[in-house]
């Protein structure tokens, strides 16, 4: 009886190490977090814009198919996805939207005075709360949005370029993005 209650630790080390190497293989795709905003309503929001004049609210983006992106500076993922953000804007029309999340206003503007801004406006959400309302992860995140103010996708982490192939154009084709 003694001996099994030495086993036991040992036994459920070796679980988690087994449960641990089964998750690190380069082959395991995590679940999709799930967001309860899928089919909601668009929480409310009202940002100053970086450019300090104006505001960025969801009242002002409703009757037209949007994407928010929530991005920062800090971020560097949103780095790795910036090219795939200005070929949207460029290339695709798409209208898009930026949120800069838990950012210093001062580094957005140097940070998209060096990669480009690709976003039509940009609202500044210094403390997190529209990010929470969103319902946000971490950066990037991106919200596409149909023309009701209803948030239909949602994106974790860096847009790819297959992502935006299969998934995210034709859903905004879908929704009659112009």
């Amino acid at each position: 009886m003694r001996k099994l209650f030495y086993l036991a630790p040992l036994l459920a080390f070796m679980v988690l190490a087994g449960w641990f190497a089964l998750a690190l293989r380069p082959d395991y795709q995590p679940q999709i977090l799930p967001s309860a905003m899928i089919d909601k309503p668009v929480p409310a929001f009202d940002l100053e814009t970086l450019s300090g004049t104006g505001k960025l609210s969801m009242a002002a983006l409703k009757g037209q198919v949007v994407l928010v992106n929530f991005f920062a500076s800090w971020c560097v993922p949103c780095r790795i996805e910036h090219p795939i953000l200005m070929r949207l804007a460029e290339q695709e029309h798409v209208k898009l939207y930026g949120i800069d999340y838990k950012d210093r206003p001062d580094d957005a503007r140097r940070v998209l005075a060096q990669l480009g801004d690709p976003y039509r406006a940009i609202g500044l959400d210094p403390d997190g709360a529209t990010g929470i309302n969103f319902g946000v992860y971490g950066v990037p995140e991106t919200y596409v949005i149909d023309k009701t103010g209803t948030i239909r996708k949602r994106f974790v982490g860096p847009l790819t370029a297959e992502e935006l192939q299969q998934e995210l154009l034709p859903l905004l084709k879908q929704l009659g993005a112009s």
